[in-house]
């Protein structure tokens, strides 16, 4: 049985009115967002985010669109908090970073800047009501 046959079933959907509704959850995470995306994971998040402009480079401000996508049974995200820092030289940036959202589970942060070469990891805390999960990840830059 198709996948829209069998979402029609279950949800008690004429087929042909399922069809988007399967597409869509087919869909992976960050599709809309375009190319060049990558991702953060957590136990119960996708983040799916695309630098602009892109490559993030040295001491060039950047903004983050981002899409969560919640995993399995997780709440549907409320918000997103984003940050940086540098691990080993454990600071983060100069900047502070402003997030709104875009509708939906869509985010766009901006106000990031890496003032110097390194290890830098962008955080990204997820919040679900009154619950926050972190995803995290890595950026070397040269």
């Amino acid at each position: 049985m198709s996948g829209a046959r069998a979402l029609a079933r279950r949800l008690a959907v004429p087929p042909l009115l399922a069809l988007p509704l399967a597409a869509a959850a087919a869909e992976p995470c960050g599709a809309r967002l375009g190319a060049g995306v990558e991702r953060a994971e957590s136990a119960r998040y996708v983040v799916a985010f695309r630098p602009a402009p892109a490559p993030i480079a040295v001491g060039r401000a950047f903004a983050l669109d981002a899409e969560v996508c919640p995993k399995r049974a997780a709440p549907r995200p409320t918000g997103l908090r984003v940050d940086a820092h540098m691990p080993e030289h454990r600071h983060g940036m100069n900047y502070r970073a402003t997030v709104a959202s875009a509708g939906g589970a869509r985010y766009r942060a901006e106000g990031l800047l890496f003032h110097m070469p390194g290890r830098w990891q962008i955080v990204f805390d997820v919040e679900a009501g009154a619950e926050v999960e972190r995803a995290v990840r890595d950026v070397p830059l040269e």
